[in-house]
């Protein structure tokens, strides 16, 4: 079978790209999905949290970045894995970014600044569409607002050792697909375990609050087709 040229490959995904970043870009000015989506991949014990109400006055804003960009014959998203350590997030897969500081503009600089401390992103190639709901973390009171944005190219990742274990990225095909919504039983902080919904995709278990927020995504995604 004679190879496909890169050139048609590139041009192909950058069409896909450039068509999820027109549609998604119209219709985050559109009234969103909300806490409903994120409640989909919500434990039980998350179900009973009074999300709705109980955000406390305390709540830390921080922000987070889904990174739309081509890769391969699809496009990609990145994720990271948090290094083992003592506290509530040890080793859980995240979205790169962090808590607001009093020198960024709002939480989209702060999601940017943030993704290019923690896994490299140059924010020159950062292209913003728009964010998505906020999302309550009772565990380490953190509200967190998702940002959506799209690169043209690849980024040339560098992990910060300090904050990230592992850089993790998934295609939009397996985001996608329905077989990659799993229930796993995941050990939690001081010794525990529960079963979660999550995303299962290359032995990866994205849950908690990252697939949350990603949940809300995936619905605003297979409403564009």
């Amino acid at each position: 079978m004679k190879p496909r040229d890169p050139s048609i490959i590139f041009a192909g995904r950058m069409k896909n790209l450039k068509y999820y970043t027109v549609k998604l870009s119209e219709r985050l000015r559109k009234p969103l999905p909300g806490l409903d989506s994120q409640l989909l991949m919500a434990s039980r014990k998350r179900m009973r949290f009074p999300f709705r109400t109980a955000v406390l006055s305390s709540a830390k804003p921080s922000g987070v970045l889904i990174l739309l960009y081509p890769y391969k014959e699809d496009i990609y998203i990145v994720l990271m894995k948090r290094p083992d350590y003592t506290g509530v997030h040890s080793g859980q897969i995240s979205l790169p970014g962090g808590k607001f500081e009093k020198t960024d503009r709002d939480l989209i600089e702060t999601a940017v600044r943030e993704a290019k401390e923690e896994v490299g992103i140059d924010p020159s190639a950062v292209n913003i569409i728009g964010t998505l709901t906020p999302l309550y973390i009772p565990p380490s009171n953190y509200i967190v607002t998702p940002v959506v944005a799209w690169s043209d190219s690849r980024p040339e990742f560098k992990k910060e050792p300090r904050e990230v274990d592992e850089i993790i990225e998934v295609s939009l095909s397996d985001f996608l697909d329905d077989k990659h919504m799993q229930t796993k039983r995941i050990k939690l902080f001081m010794g525990l375990s529960a079963d979660f919904p999550c995303y299962y995709i290359d032995r990866n278990i994205i849950w908690g609050a990252t697939a949350m927020m990603l949940s809300e995504f995936r619905v605003l995604l297979k409403e564009l087709g």
